[in-house]
């Protein structure tokens, strides 16, 4: 069940990120997920290095990590996206 965790929160991420960062995004929605995943491992990976592991109700730091990662791996991962179709569509 965790997996199905991991996508629904991925998502929910993501989506959040796409819509906190400026402009229009070009990447596709799986792609969203993948990205929003990606930021929150990365957001838990360093709430458990800065000692945020297990609190007492709602873990904010964690999920203000997480969303944070997220932007910037939705924001890096977008301009690669469209490094990548753009050299496609030229060729």
């Amino acid at each position: 069940m965790s997996w199905l965790w991991a996508i629904i929160v991925g998502f929910v991420l993501g989506l959040i990120a796409k819509a906190i960062l400026p402009g229009k995004q070009q990447i596709p929605l799986w792609l969203t997920t993948v990205f929003g995943i990606i930021g929150g491992l990365l957001g838990n990976a360093v709430a458990g290095w800065i000692g945020v592991e297990d609190t007492r109700g709602i873990d904010w730091t964690r999920h203000l990590l997480q969303l944070v990662f997220a932007i910037a791996v939705v924001a890096l991962g977008d301009m690669l996206w469209a490094t990548i179709r753009g050299s496609k569509q030229r060729t």
